[in-house]
């Protein structure tokens, strides 16, 4: 979509601006990735413990209109419902840098989306081949395509101090296209019993708040009562709901004006972004990783081939997938390694990929049920650790010889 507004960058004193904003936004990912973490605690202590009846008692509570099909549980509201804001702020994200972020540069975001194609593609295959013929493998090959922006900037910005900022930027802009396919994924995979009329009515409300964008329109007394709506028609659709936080996102005017000191879209990234990496992210990580992590919960993993395609795909898969391309995009002269980032960087870049988490959690739940969902998020959970664990090692040891290079 065209947008007629004029570009910040052609105003004086935005250069400094969007450098500030950029390393905001990184301290903000940082943060919540360390609550993610203790949100993740929380969940697996809860679930393996006395009160864990409680636990399951909560998330397993039912509440909403019956009428109107929103007598949805706890778990699946914050699923359906608090996780859309986080999508909509992944779509918010997805537009800024197609329009005027790194992504918008055809030279600078080629690398980064060829390595998230790589690194959707390669762990999808893996575990599609692994899992093949046992009961769920039909959707659960999509489990390990993701990759967790929170999490993985957080353990990059904890333990790779001395990278280059462009390698931060190649894993933020390789996270935002992954969480592009993951959502195309959704929106194809995971859609069952489609509801013409209610999509229908998802397409006119998404127009209207497209038309109201292009107006100028500010008053939240608008935007509000259209996003509810447009996320009460897809979810009533059979499209998974999250899908409406996306759709808004990227129909959120991204340029600023003249008069403005600000776009909506990033005056809405910068007030939501922190409820969304710490409180929205968390409070589902708090719900969906809550496993049986017992001896017999972590031997019945190993006599499933789903959540052994899991791990694979998301520690192995993603690996490969993403350093493979990403050496054979330079090796071919289809793009060109970050200002600073040697192959080692990017190895260590290419392993932080295999954090799933979020949505590999949320992929999870809507591809399996019972105790082979409690399975895979078990392989998730484990395949992250490990993922993060190792590049952590790397980036530290990284971090360790460049000091003696300085000495």
């Amino acid at each position: 979509m065209t947008e007629p507004e004029s570009d910040p960058a052609a105003h004086g004193g935005t250069a400094r601006a969007k450098v500030f904003d950029f390393a905001e936004y990184l301290r903000t990912e940082t943060v919540g990735g360390m609550v993610l973490l203790v949100a993740t605690a929380l969940a697996l202590i809860a679930a393996n413990s006395p009160i864990s009846g409680l636990y399951e008692g909560v998330r397993d509570f039912p509440i909403g209109p019956h009428a109107l099909h929103l007598d949805l549980t706890v778990g699946e509201w914050v699923k359906d419902g608090l996780l859309a804001i986080f999508f909509f702020v992944a779509g918010l994200e997805l537009k800024r840098e197609l329009v005027v972020g790194e992504l918008a540069d055809r030279k600078t975001a080629t690398l980064p989306v060829l390595a998230a194609f790589g690194g959707m593609v390669v762990p999808a295959a893996m575990a599609f081949a692994i899992g093949h013929g046992a009961p769920g493998a039909d959707q659960a090959w999509a489990i390990p395509v993701a990759t967790d922006i929170a999490f993985a900037l957080g353990v990059l910005s904890l333990t790779g101090s001395g990278m280059p900022t462009a390698a931060r930027v190649f894993l933020l802009s390789l996270a935002v296209v992954d969480d592009l396919g993951a959502i195309i994924i959704i929106a194809v995979l995971f859609t069952d019993g489609l509801s013409v009329l209610a999509l229908l009515a998802a397409v006119v409300l998404c127009a209207a708040y497209w038309f109201a964008q292009r107006k100028r329109i500010t008053t939240p007394f608008l935007y509000l009562p259209l996003a509810l709506a447009t996320w009460v028609a897809v979810h009533s659709s059979g499209i998974h709901a999250t899908i409406a936080g996306v759709a808004l996102g990227l129909l959120t005017r991204v340029r600023t004006d003249p008069d403005e000191t600000a776009s909506p879209s990033m005056r809405l990234e910068h007030r939501l972004q922190p409820w969304s990496a710490g409180l929205i992210v968390p409070v589902f990580a708090f719900f969906a990783a809550g496993v049986p992590v017992n001896g017999e919960a972590l031997g019945a993993l190993f006599h499933d081939r789903i959540p052994i395609a899991v791990m694979a795909g998301l520690f192995f898969g993603k690996f490969i997938g993403i350093f493979g391309i990403s050496y054979l995009a330079v090796k071919l002269g289809l793009g060109s390694r970050p200002t600073g980032v040697t192959w080692l960087d990017l190895s260590a870049l290419a392993m932080l990929g295999g954090v799933g988490f979020t949505v590999s959690l949320l992929i999870a739940e809507l591809s399996l049920a019972g105790d082979a969902a409690e399975r895979a998020k078990t392989a998730v959970l484990i395949a992250s650790a490990l993922a993060s664990l190792v590049a952590s090692a790397m980036l530290l040891r990284r971090g360790r010889r460049a000091a003696r290079e300085l000495n």
